[in-house]
């Protein structure tokens, strides 16, 4: 499970990288029917994946960590499933936006649960010993 953990962070890491830099280059014609949102949403667009690229560098230094520590998944997988819980509640509120937009926000919960669940796989802990059983128990 510890290298399957490690896998998925560097998958996120450098997946979170690569589309904020899509989006920094392209502005609101990265997102499907925004190309006439204006000036406005694009400068919006382009200063909220440059937060990406950050949040997919931070993925990347949790990567490489040994072990990977679970607090730092735990927190990367909040901020990322409250972003995938954003788009429930604009759901809820405007209704339902482009398909794209659905099918990323089922892989945002889906994903931060799975990081929820494999977060402490690679965490180190020391062997015990029938010493160190006996000594626990008094």
């Amino acid at each position: 499970m510890a290298r399957v953990l490690r896998w998925l962070t560097w998958a996120m890491g450098v997946a979170c990288v690569g589309i904020g830099m899509v989006h920094v280059a392209l502005g609101i014609n990265s997102v499907p029917g925004e190309g006439s949102a204006g000036a406005t949403i694009d400068s919006r667009e382009r200063f909220y994946a440059a937060i990406f690229i950050g949040f997919g560098l931070a993925w990347v230094w949790v990567a490489r960590q040994s072990p990977i520590p679970a607090t730092a998944v735990r927190l990367l997988a909040g901020i990322f499933l409250l972003g995938g819980l954003g788009r429930v509640l604009s759901l809820a509120i405007y209704g339902q936006p482009q398909w794209l937009q659905i099918a990323e926000g089922v892989v945002e919960l889906v994903v931060s649960l799975l990081f929820f669940w494999l977060a402490g796989a690679d965490q180190k802990t020391p062997a015990r010993t029938p010493d160190s059983a006996h000594v626990a128990g008094r």
